[in-house]
């Protein structure tokens, strides 16, 4: 687990009026005023949690997603002053947590705000196994996005009473698209259950748990390569030799986060004729949450029948 780290320049706050604003932002197509007078405020920091935000608001709030890059490494974002002013002026922000978004609350912490802070993490109720640490890539579990969905809709309803029976629907609609998804889990888990998998880092793991494969990847290298740090010349073997004894059904690979370790796993899995699942951290460009999701399942899917 790699912290996004947060730059020196938040001391710089006091000086930033009129700084346009970081990443991207969605009001929503129409623009339409909440019973405060404008659309309500939110920022999220991922594009993930940010789309998650658009499906249950519509058109009454003013969303931002902090990091947004689908062609970036995540793990390489610097939070700047920039982010400080969404977040304190935002009156609702969702963060990921479990460390994949820190710089989140530090800044929060070091800004006069009021706004409902909805952490992913701590709304999924999951602990890590003793000795372990969490994985925080939540998103790619269907159960802590529609609990997510669900607290979005409670706040937005807060700050905009007007608009929340609107909310409330559009949350539904959203929660029986994620039981669909749901839904195509257990049917590949039907007839692939057990079946071993690789992985470079341990984004797609709840998605490909719940399909009932089992991730059979060295702990050491997937550790390694999602904290940045020099694989171990025997996890590398190790798991290059996934490919060449046919333990494996399929590669989920992380297209963000690349070097010469996870080039050397691809490289390993092409030779063997092992199907390679591309993962991302991030919303795709043009995707929303339920198409991206629907497309890696179904990409799952076509590889376990490969």
């Amino acid at each position: 687990m790699r912290t996004r780290t947060v730059a020196a320049v938040i001391a710089m706050v006091g000086v930033t009026a009129g700084v346009a604003a970081c990443g991207s932002s969605d009001d929503g197509g129409g623009g339409q005023e909440s019973a405060g007078g404008s659309p309500v405020s939110v920022v999220a920091s991922t594009n993930v949690w940010g789309d998650v935000v658009r499906q249950i608001a519509g058109d009454h709030a003013r969303i931002t997603s902090i990091i947004d890059d689908p062609s970036a490494d995540p793990h390489s974002f610097e939070a700047d002053v920039r982010v400080q002013r969404e977040l304190s002026e935002a009156q609702i922000v969702v963060a990921n947590g479990g460390g994949y978004d820190d710089f989140v609350d530090t800044m929060l912490s070091a800004a006069d705000t009021r706004a409902t802070v909805l952490n992913a993490v701590d709304i999924s109720g999951k602990e890590p196994a003793a000795g372990e640490e969490l994985n925080e890539h939540i998103w790619y579990d269907f159960p802590t996005v529609a609990a997510v969905a669900a607290r979005v809709s409670d706040a937005l309803a807060s700050a905009d009473p007007a608009h929340a029976s609107e909310f409330e629907a559009n949350e539904k609609t959203f929660t029986a698209k994620l039981t669909t998804l749901e839904g195509t889990e257990a049917t590949i888990r039907e007839t692939a259950a057990g079946a071993g998998v690789a992985i470079t880092e341990p984004v797609p793991v709840y998605l490909l748990e719940a399909c009932g494969l089992t991730n059979e990847t060295p702990e050491e290298f997937s550790e390694a390569i999602e904290e940045g740090e020099g694989v171990p010349p025997t996890a590398l073997a190790d798991t290059l030799a996934l490919f060449s004894e046919g333990k494996v059904k399929l590669l989920a690979y992380n297209e963000q986060t690349t070097g010469v370790e996870t080039e050397k796993v691809l490289d390993a899995a092409e030779a063997a004729g092992v199907p390679v699942v591309p993962m991302t951290e991030t919303l795709p460009a043009g995707k929303d949450y339920v198409t991206w999701m629907t497309e890696n399942l179904s990409t799952v899917a076509g590889a376990l029948k490969a």
